[in-house]
């Protein structure tokens, strides 16, 4: 089947708002578009098609939220996510279906302020980042007033904290970053960004398949990038925080092919493929060449004159390509994607 036309309520120039979706009248037109263009459901479909949306969230992609992710243009997450309602919209009875991460937060964890005190009690701002050696010195610490609230004790968590830091230098990840509170549980930030949540809701009515939500990030004491795992899955007595999601793994193997979009390509898309790489070399290297990263659909952080992490993002995606996967864009027809 070729491309579909995008349907008339898609409207892009709301892409970068927050407002209601109108789910009953989408459910009424999504019927109806399954009819019109004679849109089987997707449980007939032969060659099985995932698509993961990584953390499409409004904490991410509208600006003025929390951390939001504009790149280098300033507007990245929104043309991103213009461009991937419309591929979404285009491919509705190829892509078999979609699943959204939701990086998912509470105040008290490992990369929010509140977490740590120096020696004058005051907390890191927004964007510090805190290596082993300031562990070690002693320049931050773990604030004991959340002892209560992270159900374990000060001397614990601080070992913790050596642990933690110590294991991402080691294994060439980014430093701890304090990051402003985001993705906040309950929180309008949380939430799917409208546009990208309406394209959802249409592609389930029409096509009968449920969306795989999946929830990442509530541990308090590691950071959760990757939907496949944690940044550092123990604590300093080697006792498992959280541990890989084999389920979502074994899902995305059994895909004919897996297409990956969303926030931020620096960190937690460029995290969620590497472990996604990782696994797929435990099996058969051949299988990257079923994955496929939209790359007109992801942005990095950057936050002018503080971070830049365009040059990282673009390097991971090399290795990718050079592993096999695939890099294209949003706009290329499916038929004509290599191994499609």
């Amino acid at each position: 089947m070729s491309s579909l036309p995008v349907p008339s309520h898609f409207n892009s120039e709301t892409v970068k708002d927050v407002w209601k979706v109108s789910y009953e009248t989408l459910a009424t037109s999504g019927k109806a578009w399954a009819i019109e263009h004679q849109i089987t459901a997707s449980s007939t479909d032969t060659n099985k098609i995932g698509l993961v949306l990584v953390d499409v969230q409004n904490t991410f992609c509208v600006p003025e939220f929390e951390l939001y992710v504009g790149g280098r243009s300033g507007t990245g997450a929104v043309d991103d996510n213009r461009r991937l309602c419309e591929f979404i919209y285009r491919n509705l009875a190829k892509i078999t279906q979609i699943i959204p991460t939701m990086d998912t937060h509470q105040a008290m964890q490992i990369f929010h302020s509140i977490f740590f005190v120096n020696e004058y009690g005051e907390h890191p701002p927004p964007f510090t980042l805190i290596t082993s050696d300031d562990i070690a010195e002693g320049k931050w610490r773990f604030n004991e007033a959340l002892t209560s609230h992270i159900d374990e004790d000060a001397q614990k968590v601080n070992a913790h904290l050596a642990h933690y830091t110590g294991q991402l230098s080691g294994s060439g990840k980014y430093d701890l970053t304090i990051w402003p509170y985001h993705a906040m549980l309950g929180s309008i930030g949380h939430a799917l960004v409208p546009a990208v949540e309406e394209a959802i809701f249409f592609h389930t009515i029409t096509r009968n398949s449920q969306p795989d939500i999946q929830i990442k990030g509530q541990h308090p004491l590691t950071e959760n990038y990757s939907v496949l795992g944690p940044e550092v899955g123990t604590d300093a007595s080697r006792k498992t925080l959280v541990g890989k999601n084999d389920a979502l793994l074994k899902k995305l193997f059994e895909f004919d092919a897996i297409i990956i979009a969303g926030q931020a390509k620096s960190h937690c898309v460029a995290w969620t493929v590497a472990d996604l790489l990782e696994s797929i070399n435990q099996v058969d290297p051949e299988i990257a060449g079923k994955v496929y990263l939209l790359e007109d659909c992801s942005s990095p952080v950057v936050i002018p004159g503080v971070i830049d992490y365009t040059d990282d993002a673009e390097a991971a995606y090399q290795r990718f390509q050079e592993a096999g996967m695939h890099l294209l864009k949003s706009t290329e027809p499916l038929e004509n994607w290599p191994g499609m």
